[in-house]
């Protein structure tokens, strides 16, 4: 999932300051989980507006805002209220708010409720972890499922370096080495002498931006 914090609502009031009539979109997904962009969320921006003397005009709350379909739907059914705004502010990650911009109609302006962090599981407690780069040359059948590209402090695909200390990163002592996490992992299945095996470089043309994926129906 995307992880994404809430802009201070300063930031937020003052990317508004020439903008009378605001429309509200949230996330039904991400943004929900973590807190910044589900109807609660949504809730209090929209009192929060208005006490600063700003016009909510509705609000949406598609499942998945960056999913053309779902975004396209949610606001031609609400385009009266479109009509009558003069920006639309959007509490999703990065990939929300250029969604919603691509598939408006009115060609409003938009703007951003959240900052986008990273890409992150949620444990059981609800805390959130980063966890892949989306480097598009995934290793993880052969790191025992962890990812040494995000978790290692740099990026090294063939063990630790000389700064590891009794399995601490050398970059930050609170935290474990991922090699020696990958190492103990793949020992306790016995595959640990795959890691005498060299990895070539990355190929960084994989992960070059921006991307595209064309998907051809058969």
């Amino acid at each position: 999932m995307i992880i994404t914090e809430k802009k201070a609502f300063a930031e937020v009031i003052d990317s508004l300051k020439d903008v009378s009539k605001v429309f509200l979109v949230g996330c039904g997904e991400c943004a929900t989980i973590c807190k910044t962009g589900g109807e609660a969320e949504i809730t209090e921006m929209k009192k929060s507006l208005e006490d600063s003397a700003k016009v909510v005009t509705g609000f949406i709350m598609p499942q998945a805002p960056c999913i053309a379909s779902q975004i396209k739907i949610e606001l031609a059914k609400n385009m009266k209220a479109l009509r009558d705004s003069d920006a639309i502010l959007v509490l999703a990650c990065g990939l929300g708010v250029q969604s919603v911009k691509a598939n408006d109609r009115l060609a409003l302006a938009v703007f951003p409720a959240c900052d986008t962090q990273f890409l992150g599981v949620v444990d059981a407690k609800g805390n959130l972890y980063e966890k892949c780069s989306a480097c598009g040359e995934c290793i993880l059948g052969v790191t025992a499922g962890i990812c040494p590209v995000t978790l290692c402090a740099k990026g090294l695909l063939n063990g630790p370096c000389g700064g590891m200390d009794k399995g601490k990163c050398e970059v930050d002592k609170e935290k474990d080495c991922a090699w020696v996490l990958i190492y103990d992992e793949l020992q306790k299945r016995k595959l640990h002498k795959q890691l005498k095996e060299i990895r070539p470089p990355r190929d960084f043309n994989k992960a070059r931006r921006p991307q595209k994926k064309i998907l051809v129906n058969p």
